[in-house]
């Protein structure tokens, strides 16, 4: 979280606002990132910076493969293809972590 508020202090010099009133990050799903964990220690991180007080969103973005066993492109919700039963898989989206956007005042 302090890299997210570091940007936020980065981007309010740069642009000239004052205060950050929302942060949405994006965050794969399986990232291992835990958006719980996010929101408790965002307010720790954010203290005496433009991102105090910021309401903090998180979206979550499926695992997505491509399966060169069988052609399967598409979400996956376990360890293997859903169509074949392979492992071969290359993991196309699931291990994002950005800021999707910022609203500032």
């Amino acid at each position: 979280m302090q890299g997210v508020v570091g940007v936020c202090e980065r981007e309010a010099k740069k642009q000239g606002f004052k205060r950050v009133e929302s942060i949405t990050l994006s965050v794969g799903a399986v990232s291992g990132i835990v958006p719980e964990c996010l929101r408790e220690f965002f307010p720790i991180a954010a203290k005496g910076t433009v991102a105090e007080g910021a309401r903090l969103l998180t979206r979550t973005l499926p695992a997505e493969i491509d399966c060169p066993d069988c052609g399967y492109s598409g979400e996956i919700h376990g360890a293997e293809c859903p169509r074949c039963g392979g492992w071969a898989f290359r993991l196309r989206q699931g291990r994002e972590f950005y800021i999707d956007s910022l609203e500032v005042e």
